[in-house]
């Protein structure tokens, strides 16, 4: 266990839950703060009213993720038949979004070495420079060639199944451009699917996240500047037609036979 003090900043889904949950015994927790999205929501419903595109795609990302998770599948990744939960409720602060003003307050009044990041939005401003030892993020794909959202689809899609993983990076003022501390890439089942990759890969990292706070605590962990932007995946770049390819490409055998357990690469010196 580390005695690093850390502040938590992280969504509400089952897999943001496991990740606050885990760290919080592997750590000095001081806060979790986790955004509400209820910020300005007349102004985003005017906006995509005025949009008529924007809210098709909104309407039918909610119809596809609604399929998709039906039956609390990742709760039960997660956390088996208990429903999903936050252990450390005594410290749990909401705001409208994670670069409210509160957020900054709660961060000075701590102080903490470390802010842990996994599932917010985009951070920006005066965040950034908080943290003794800087802003520590979970992302969802193997940064620089799998920058933004949905970066396990499209490692699939784009049938390079070797480069479903997370990567575990500092903040920086870019989209997952920051100094890189590790990949983690999950076992590979013939059976699986995005989701099951992708939880797998999280819950792997979390594994990893918690190695690095030991490491942190005995020495610096620069990590290793990113030398190229790779590609940034945005939401709406997934369409219906992407869907119905990697149906197939997965029907077809993409995953089978592949024999590839969990890898983990530390990078742990700064390169110029």
């Amino acid at each position: 266990m580390s005695n690093l003090s850390v502040v938590i900043l992280c969504g509400q889904s089952p897999r943001h839950l496991y990740f606050a949950n885990a760290l919080c015994k592997a750590c000095n927790p001081k806060a979790i703060i986790q955004e509400s999205g209820h910020d300005k929501p007349f102004k985003k419903i005017l906006n995509l009213l005025l949009h008529p595109t924007k809210l098709w795609q909104k309407i039918w990302r909610w119809l596809r993720d609604r399929k998709r998770y039906t039956g609390n599948k990742e709760a039960k990744f997660f956390f088996g038949e208990k429903p999903p939960y936050l252990e450390r409720l005594d410290i749990r602060k909401e705001v409208p979004h994670i670069n409210h003003p509160d957020v900054i307050d709660i961060i000075d009044q701590h102080k903490p070495d470390l802010i842990a990041v996994f599932g917010t939005s985009l951070i920006k401003g005066e965040l950034l420079d908080k943290g003794r030892l800087g802003i520590i993020n979970l992302h969802g794909g193997l940064s620089p060639e799998y920058r933004g959202a949905d970066c396990t689809f499209w490692a699939l899609y784009n049938q390079k199944p070797e480069k479903v993983g997370c990567t575990i990076h500092y903040i920086n003022a870019g989209i997952d451009t920051g100094n890189i501390i590790a990949h983690v890439s999950p076992e590979i089942k013939d059976n699986d699917d995005e989701l099951t990759l992708f939880w797998r890969a999280v819950r792997d990292s979390t594994d990893t996240f918690i190695e690095l706070l030991t490491r942190l605590e005995k020495e610096a962990v620069p990590g290793v500047r990113q030398t190229h932007k790779g590609t940034l995946y945005q939401v709406k770049d997934r369409t219906l037609k992407h869907e119905k390819k990697l149906d197939a490409l997965l029907q077809n055998g993409l995953l089978k036979n592949l024999n590839l357990n969990k890898r983990i690469v530390w990078f742990t010196s700064q390169k110029n």
